[in-house]
């Protein structure tokens, strides 16, 4: 990324869709570059259920503001001055009270950064080149609890940079139904989606969601999917 945004960010009167009658998730956007980060605050705040509170211009500033303003979700870029990505989103998950979910925002699709970021505690990322309704549906997601996933793309960079949990799927004894929710998770389905898939109740699909977590040691459904590609259990292009 460029330096012309290293300067110091600001924060923002809300701004959000009028079209939004339900609560907006609340977003801080960390990118160095001030024409990236201005684009992304003006696009986003235009898409419903978006509210833009702050922006940040490196990883030391998007841990104060995050602290200070408190926002549902950080988009957090991974090459920035001061403190990178990877830092600030372990940072502030550290020193945060109620964290924010962070979404890591990256230009390359084999940027071996982002696993370490998800190893960091993100809940997912996605990259600069979406749509940016695919950005904001995103966020939305990632604040209501889910991971998001682009499945060809991580697998790509698992391979490069791996989390060192490639022998934890073996050992977790997951049961059939267990592996087959793995596999949903790894094509990026929401709860709801594996329930609508599998047949089963949405509180069945959290059970098992939720023992997947915990036999592979898993610190989120993102690192879980990880772990998923890294044991071979999950190749890219796998489609459900």
């Amino acid at each position: 990324m460029s330096d012309s945004g290293a300067g110091e960010g600001t924060a923002l009167p809300a701004v959000t869709s009028p079209a939004v009658t339900s609560p907006s998730v609340t977003l801080l956007i960390a990118d160095d570059d001030e024409v990236t980060r201005s684009g992304l605050r003006m696009l986003l705040a235009a898409q419903p259920g978006i509210t833009v509170v702050g922006e940040a211009a490196d990883g030391v500033e998007a841990v104060e503001r995050a602290l200070s303003l408190r926002p549902d979700v950080v988009l957090m870029d991974v090459r920035m001055p001061r403190r990178n990505g990877i830092e600030a989103t372990r940072h502030l998950l550290a020193e945060a009270a109620d964290p924010p979910k962070v979404v890591v925002i990256t230009t390359f699709e084999n940027d071996g950064y982002v696993t370490a970021a998800l190893s960091a505690g993100a809940s997912g990322f996605v990259l600069k080149r979406l749509p940016v309704r695919r950005i904001a549906e995103a966020v939305r997601v990632v604040a209501a609890g889910e991971a998001v996933l682009f499945p060809a793309a991580l697998g790509r960079m698992v391979a490069p940079r791996p989390l060192g949990s490639a022998e934890a799927l073996p050992k977790a004894a997951l049961t059939g139904r267990e592996e087959e929710v793995l596999r949903l998770m790894a094509t990026g389905l929401s709860n709801p989606e594996i329930a609508e898939s599998l047949t089963v109740s949405l509180e069945t699909v959290k059970t098992h969601v939720g023992n997947v977590l915990t036999k592979l040691g898993a610190q989120n459904r993102t690192h879980a999917v990880v772990i998923a590609y890294e044991s071979g259990l999950v190749v890219p292009g796998f489609a459900g």
